[in-house]
């Protein structure tokens, strides 16, 4: 283990992170909303922790490997996370005590979307910018994460991908192709951003809003200027615009890049995820559309109709936006919505959850063992689209899909421990381990009713459900450390 190397890697996140301040400050300066002297502080503070770190080691230039890598990317969210609470924790506004103020942050770098504010619409504009920033710069560093290193690191079937991840695959190092690979995920980040942006403000949201809602459009994150989210607006305008980009934004980015590079769409119509998870959410559509309609919940086809797609997709790409008290549909229509974010979106893209990809494997190495116990002598390859996946990536992704499993029902299990009832423990479980946010129970509306153990144990499980189960636990396994 490289401690320098990862020391001085921490020292510039944290000086570079400690410039996210510097948007809130100029919002503060513009509104004179009193929040100036929270982010300034939290500004030097940050910035200076970052000196101290670097400066030590700030000749130690050695190439990353492998251990270093699971390191620098546990950190990442870890030291950052606990960084970005400096100013919510100092805000007069908020009033957040340290765990609130963790939670909240975690939350927003995780893209997870979890709130623990209320009353969103009378906060200063800058600490509204800050939270909203916050997804971004999280949803950006979840795509270099997955795109770039977890085809690396071999987390649990994510490198599947390596023929056509744009990153370093050829040995186990973590070479300097990744920051040519994260400039062009930026460029095409940024760009879907502004383009999200733009179509907002011209369906009628303010300049503010708009750049909000794309920030957290983009990074699948669901954190909302407004108490209501986008319910706000009652626009079937912004909605359909927030539907189209959640769809964007839960597509695999390596399909982003290739069309980028090549300029044709050709990657997105012929890429086998993309195709089942668009039938997936066709087919959630239609039935909670249906259910809606027979039911009569809002006498008004359209209206249903609208709701029904909207809050669909929103919890199955595990955005976590909200038009409507979803939680408050009949009978099967929320937990079925809870169990679709499980699955999630596409490989390599801001969303949480187990990805299309893994629970495909899964069904045909399921449908695998059923054709074994018909024709024990047979042998059966399973097939990705028309490519052969080796029995590695299968171990891998049934690895993964056990620990998943245990590390939910444990977790779950705490939340109920600590006086949580079995509807709020599973689902804010399910909320916070998938990257959701939204649960039923005593939070559906937010998180700030429930106890601080609860919220301690939810935070793991945004960084767990973020860092893909296995990049956190390998730290805690006394053969990484062995040399």
């Amino acid at each position: 283990m490289q401690f320098k190397v990862i020391q001085r890697i921490t020292g510039i996140l944290l000086i570079l992170f400690s410039l996210t301040m510097v948007p809130p400050i100029l919002f503060s300066l513009f509104y004179k909303d009193g929040t100036l002297i929270p982010f300034i502080t939290a500004f030097v503070t940050i910035l200076f922790t970052g000196i101290i770190a670097w400066l030590p080691v700030r000749q130690y230039r050695k190439e990353l490997k492998l251990k270093d890598g699971f390191m620098v990317v546990v950190l990442f969210w870890v030291v950052l996370g606990i960084s970005g609470a400096v100013p919510l924790y100092l805000s007069n506004h908020l009033q957040l005590s340290f765990t609130n103020s963790v939670f909240e942050s975690i939350s927003g770098l995780t893209t997870t979307g979890a709130t623990v504010i209320i009353g969103l619409d009378q906060l200063p504009k800058s600490i509204l910018f800050y939270r909203q920033e916050l997804q971004w710069l999280g949803g950006m560093g979840i795509i270099v994460l997955a795109v770039a290193i977890l085809p690396l690191l071999g987390i649990g079937g994510m490198q599947l991908y390596r023929a056509e991840t744009p990153g370093p695959i050829k040995d186990s190092k973590l070479t300097p192709r990744i920051t040519e690979t994260a400039k062009v995920l930026w460029y095409v980040y940024l760009s879907l951003t502004i383009l999200c942006a733009i179509c907002y403000w011209l369906a009628g949201m303010d300049l503010f809003d708009a750049i909000g809602h794309s920030f957290s459009t983009i990074s699948i994150g669901g954190f909302s200027t407004h108490d209501q989210s986008l319910g706000y607006f009652d626009s079937r305008t912004i909605d359909a615009i927030a539907i189209f980009f959640m769809l964007i934004a839960g597509t695999n980015f390596t399909l982003h890049f290739l069309a980028w590079r090549s300029m044709s769409l050709a990657g997105y119509i012929h890429d086998y995820e993309l195709k089942i998870f668009l039938k997936i959410i066709a087919g959630l559509c239609f039935v909670c559309c249906s259910y809606l309609i027979l039911e009569n919940i809002y006498g008004n086809h359209l209206t249903a109709i609208t709701h029904g797609i909207f809050q669909t997709v929103s919890i199955a790409t595990t955005t976590g936006f909200t038009t409507t008290s979803y939680q408050s549909w009949p009978t099967f229509l929320p937990i079925l919505l809870i169990f679709a974010s499980f699955m999630g979106a596409c490989a390599g893209s801001t969303c949480g959850g187990l990805k299309v990809i893994r629970v495909l494997l899964l069904y045909k190495q399921g449908m695998r063992e059923i054709k074994k116990l018909i024709h024990p002598s047979a042998i059966f390859t399973i097939k990705f689209g028309d490519k052969p996946v080796e029995e590695t990536i299968i171990n891998a992704v049934w690895g993964f899909f056990a620990v998943y499993t245990v590390v939910f029902a444990f977790l779950m299990l705490l939340l109920m421990a600590s006086g949580l009832d079995q509807i709020t423990a599973f689902s804010a479980m399910a909320a916070c381990l998938n990257n959701l946010g939204p649960g039923l129970g005593d939070v559906s509306a937010n998180y700030a009713d429930i106890n601080l153990f609860a919220k301690w144990v939810l935070c793991l499980a945004m960084l767990l459900g973020r860092l893909e189960i296995f990049t956190l636990l390998v730290l805690l396994s006394p053969a990484f450390w062995r040399k």
